[in-house]
């Protein structure tokens, strides 16, 4: 399998220290990564759920020992905190081992645009429901995650492709598609009122990348349904990359990477993604 060579790598909401945490999948994508910049954005560590209990294993071991050997490497490590590990915001402006540590930062592509980097939690007042239905929902998605485990469990004990119950559950939910409608919104307006060509963030385990009113929005996904991370090429687009049991190109800032999209106008370096059957395995 061929390395993966771009300029830059966007990975979120990890959710380092849970049982939902897709440790051996983000590992094998940071392996065969080679960037330039590796910036991590928010919710790596899930400080919430490692109160009621802590689930560490040796993937997410390795994975924190592979980011700080990137770093020592001579990639540019950047770590923004998210609101589930929102304490390690108390150490913004400071380095650890060569990851630097950023409240919100500013991205700009290796074809001139600016985008506002940040893990969008801030936007939760403009966009949430009222508090109960915020506790409802929330109490909903840990229920499906449990049962997205044990089905995931029995996929890959029949050697099926990886899926994400939960992320289909979701799809077909009125109000999860209007919250997510309206975090859009909320970023893509943020990055305007900001001077921005566009905007890149985490939070709501909902990969994706749009044009919204002249702003391009950018969602990297998470590491617990989606295993996504969004990433630029060496001339500057950026492309949404899901990383499992199998490779896949899902979409591009250039529009989506389905039959009629020309191959030719991908990078050398990422075109060997279409060679790869939805169901080979990577390992």
């Amino acid at each position: 399998m061929s390395s993966f060579d771009c300029r830059t790598a966007f990975v979120s909401d990890v959710h380092l220290g849970t049982r939902d945490c897709r440790a051996a999948y983000l590992l094998d994508f940071l392996k065969r990564l080679d960037c330039d910049r590796l910036v991590l954005v928010g919710d790596v560590f899930d400080l919430w759920a490692m109160r009621r209990r802590v689930v560490w294993t040796r993937e997410q071991s390795a994975i924190l020992e592979h980011v700080f050997a990137l770093a020592e490497n001579g990639t540019e490590v950047i770590y923004i905190p998210g609101n589930h590990d929102e304490h390690m915001r108390g150490l913004v402006g400071s380095e650890i081992r060569g990851v630097r540590i950023l409240r919100s930062m500013e991205h700009e592509t290796a074809d001139g645009r600016r985008f506002l980097v940040s893990h969008g939690d801030e936007f939760d007042d403009e966009v949430r429901h009222s508090r109960l239905q915020h506790h409802i929902g929330d109490l909903s998605y840990r229920f499906l995650l449990q049962i997205s485990y044990w089905f995931d469990r029995v996929r890959s004990r029949m050697q099926w492709p990886y899926w994400s119950l939960s992320t289909w559950a979701k799809t077909r939910v009125g109000r999860v598609r209007d919250y997510i409608g309206r975090f859009e919104a909320a970023a893509t307006r943020a990055a305007c009122e900001g001077g921005y060509d566009g905007y890149i963030g985490g939070h709501i385990h909902k990969a994706a990348i749009s044009a919204r009113d002249g702003i391009l929005y950018c969602n990297t996904g998470d590491w617990v349904e989606h295993c996504t991370a969004l990433i630029e090429d060496h001339g500057g687009y950026l492309h949404l990359v899901h990383w499992s049991d199998h490779a896949r190109l899902d979409a591009s800032d250039g529009g989506r990477t389905g039959a009629g999209r020309d191959k030719g106008r991908l990078p050398p370096e990422l075109a060997w993604l279409y060679a790869v059957a939805t169901t080979s395995a990577l390992r």
